[in-house]
């Protein structure tokens, strides 16, 4: 026993010398956690870009990191953290009525709150003395913060015999229509492909809970994406935006 009280407290030395700090701060499409994608890759079109901060903030930090297609960024769930966690976890991807080990899943609620993401990595840009990373098909919610990068690395991160357990496929994704309201705000807007590329591959996913899933529903939901208020319903398997609105 003696043994194991000084193996935690050697722990909690070291951690305390090594505090775990940012070292940039995501900036996406994505203003709220509500409809963020629940892995990356799955909206292609959402491009962001991560401001290094500190120290960190020179060129020197990621030079030759643009010999790499994609990097690894590995950040804090800050917005849940003060809500604590449980062993056991609810996954959407099985209906969200399925208890399994929140070591079994991705959950957002974790025990030191940190999740990691494979991103494609679209090259590096400065503006003044402030250096970004631009990152594409990104599932972080603005102002999320970034606490390591590492390079991908193909031969030994892609396992190609790995298996996903009951995430072994990609999710369903429903149509999305637009109601001529929506339509109108749409073409009012600066870079309105790009735009519409995200809300559509957005809603795709169908963000709603996921006792919500294949069952009648009236409710009109909304998301924040850029600066847009987006709302939406979902009926007979598909998705339909009725009003794009600033907010």
């Amino acid at each position: 026993m003696c043994a194991i009280l000084l193996r935690n407290l050697s722990f909690i030395i070291v951690s305390l010398m090594h505090n775990i700090a940012p070292i940039g701060w995501i900036e996406s499409p994505y203003k709220e956690k509500f409809a963020v994608p629940r892995q990356p890759r799955l909206v292609p079109a959402a491009n962001a870009r991560i401001r290094l901060d500190g120290e960190l903030n020179c060129a020197e930090s990621v030079r030759g990191i643009e010999q790499f297609s994609h990097i690894w960024l590995l950040f804090l769930f800050d917005q849940n953290l003060a809500k604590g966690w449980k062993p056991t976890v609810r996954p959407p991807r099985l209906g969200g009525n399925e208890r399994i080990g929140v070591f079994a899943s991705r959950s957002t609620f974790r025990p030191n709150g940190i999740g990691m993401s494979a991103v494609q990595l679209n090259g590096i840009t400065q503006v003044g003395e402030q250096h970004y990373i631009d990152v594409g098909s990104v599932d972080l919610v603005d102002g999320t913060p970034i606490i390591d990068i590492k390079p991908y690395i193909p031969y030994s991160d892609a396992i190609a015999s790995a298996q996903g357990g009951y995430a072994d496929s990609e999710p369903l994704t429903l149509p999305v229509t637009f109601s001529e309201h929506a339509q109108l705000a749409l073409h009012s807007l600066p870079e309105r492909q790009t735009i519409q590329k995200v809300i559509e591959q957005v809603l795709a996913q169908d963000p709603r809970p996921a006792y919500k899933k294949n069952k009648p529903d009236d409710k009109q939901y909304a998301v924040n994406l850029y600066s847009l208020n987006v709302k939406f319903i979902v009926m007979d398997n598909f998705v339909r935006v009725t009003a794009i609105e600033p907010f």
